[in-house]
């Protein structure tokens, strides 16, 4: 009520005149005679009364300003006031009086609030528009063979639908879930964005594009929806497989947390049994088929990763995530990165800058190094000064510019009696490789992550080239990149470490490495000891209710999520 008060001008500030004046002892015993005036009414002029000054142990003199009461303004005028107000404060409006709680009922001051707070563009009255929108999003990407004649079905009644209800029963119930969260889908991880869209709310998967074409925009498909039906009770439906949306149910299980659960996982089978659905899983994860892929081991994994995710089509936990804050120092923009990762392909990774340092940290992820684990780590405060483009050719050149550096801070760190990074959070010694250049493990497939080193300053980097100016790039001879189409200029280079391990996350170490600077959205990272060379790309979306209330709460995060994964 005090906020609708100022917002209609009663008080002395805005001069608003009352159609009685102050009346005399024949106008009162003239008053008296007339009916009782609605007691609500009379609590809202005491209301209003009291917010114009009356109160306060002052006594109205003849020299009062005039005062108006907000049952005086028009309907059309508390129409535009109430529509001003947050959603969740006009259930509570709607019990001062019944003319507010008769002009709350307008659908026009819902439909704002929905189109205001959650984006809400739908026109709930004109169905084909509606039609279009669903028609796209949630036949043709579920199942291009559908037929148009089906679309409708698959369409809530919107015909006797208001905004209020969309409000209340659906957007205002699931406002928690809204956001970026990764599923717990064991080493793998995932991206999953749950938006309003239209007049749904839907979790959509984010997938990177099929490897090794990095520069490619991500993938999504639809793991489950929320919408109203003719009920007007929100319905919650799975989206997983290929015969169409059916019963699902979501649990909010805690802050940041909640499930999905399926309660229909026949239709996530299909005719042809696991074999038909391992081939279609691959044509949609990877784009090609078992026989095109010639590397063994690779098979292997792929093989691997879908029995181990399949297990997880009836039940899903999600955990939130936040995208890290930005500052002017930054080196870059942060966010999300896609990134080659050999064997296992394309992987989504976060980059956030802390200080001097800045880390990648893995939202998807594999049996080596699983979602949650920083896959690289880079020392802001080392430059590395690149040899020229015909002596960075030999591999041998480039690994001695690194392992200077390397050794350099390992010195430091014993000095200094253990590595300690600057968050003040104990490191492990990082992993000391042998003279001259490193042969990679085969057991190792081309597979990182990162911690960081410490140190003081870094050889090598003296007289670096300004940031705005392009060096010459190329990778040394040797190094194995799953794609070739990398940028044949850099802006810098830092010294950095990656983190590999075994199959199963068995004896991780961090290794020495450099960190290039390609442009504004592309970076990449040589892993000297794996001889491999990662390649990271942004991810081009944009993303709503994703940052952080905080960047104590974008480190809890981080912390929360490498707990999990170790």
């Amino acid at each position: 009520m005090a906020v609708c008060a100022r917002l209609c001008g009663v008080g002395p500030s805005r001069g608003c005149r009352r159609r009685q004046q102050r009346r005399g002892p024949a106008e009162t015993a003239a008053a008296d005679s007339e009916p009782d005036t609605d007691p609500e009414e009379e609590r809202i002029e005491a209301g209003a009364a009291t917010l114009s000054g009356v109160g306060g142990g002052r006594s109205a003199g003849p020299s009062s300003p005039p005062r108006c009461s907000l049952l005086e303004l028009p309907p059309e005028l508390l129409v535009e006031i109430f529509a001003s107000l947050p959603g969740t404060d006009l259930p509570n409006l709607a019990q001062v009086c019944t003319k507010f709680r008769r002009i709350l009922h307008t659908d026009t001051i819902w439909r704002r609030r929905c189109r205001e707070e959650y984006g809400v563009c739908e026109n709930l009255r004109k169905l084909e528009i509606t039609g279009v929108s669903c028609r796209d999003v949630y036949a043709k990407r579920i199942n291009p063979r559908v037929k148009s004649g089906r679309f409708m079905r698959i369409l809530p009644d919107y015909e006797h639908m208001e905004y209020r209800d969309v409000y209340t029963r659906l957007l205002h119930r699931y406002r928690h879930i809204l956001g970026l969260w990764q599923p717990d889908i064991g080493p793998y991880g995932g991206l999953l964005n749950v938006v309003v869209d239209g007049l749904f709310i839907i979790g959509w998967m984010y997938l990177p594009p099929h490897d090794p074409h990095v520069d490619d925009p991500m993938r999504f498909k639809p793991l489950f929806r929320i919408h109203l039906m003719e009920r007007k009770s929100a319905t919650v439906e799975c989206m997983y497989g290929h015969r169409g949306p059916h019963n699902g149910h979501i649990q909010i299980v805690k802050k940041d947390e909640f499930s999905t659960k399926c309660n229909q996982t026949d239709h996530h089978r299909m005719s042809g049994g696991r074999q038909e659905e391992f081939r279609t899983w691959l044509r949609e994860e990877w784009g090609r088929t078992l026989e095109d892929i010639f590397h063994e081991h690779m098979q292997e994994l792929i093989l691997m990763k879908f029995i181990y995710t399949s297990q997880y089509d009836n039940c899903l936990t999600y955990r939130r995530i936040y995208l890290p804050p930005s500052r002017p120092d930054d080196l870059i923009r942060p966010g999300l990165f896609k990134g080659t990762y050999g064997s296992h392909g394309l992987e989504i990774v976060m980059l956030s800058f802390h200080g001097q340092r800045a880390r990648g940290t893995k939202i998807t992820g594999d049996p080596n190094i699983p979602a949650g684990q920083q896959t690289v780590e880079i020392d802001l405060r080392h430059r590395i000064q690149l040899p020229s483009v015909e002596s960075l050719r030999d591999f041998g050149e480039l690994s001695r510019v690194v392992l200077e550096v390397h050794e350099q801070l390992r010195r430091e760190e014993q000095q200094e009696g253990g590595p300690e990074d600057a968050e003040g959070c104990s490191q492990q010694s990082p992993h000391e490789p042998p003279p001259g250049p490193a042969q990679p493990r085969e057991e190792l497939p081309a597979e990182p992550g990162g911690e960081p080193g410490d140190g003081g300053a870094a050889a090598a980097a003296e007289q670096p080239p300004e940031s705005g100016q392009g060096q010459p790039f190329v990778l040394p001879a040797g190094v194995s990149s799953r794609n070739e189409d990398y940028p044949r200029t850099c802006r810098m280079c830092f010294y950095g470490t990656g983190l590999i391990a075994g199959h199963g996350f068995t004896s991780p170490e961090r290794t020495p490495g450099v960190f290039i600077l390609f442009d504004e959205d592309r970076f990449g990272f040589i892993w000297l000891e794996l001889k491999s060379f990662s390649l990271y790309s942004r991810v081009q979306a944009a993303f709503r209710n994703a940052d952080a209330p905080s960047p104590q709460a974008f480190e809890e995060m981080l912390k929360n999520i490498q707990s999990l994964a170790s």
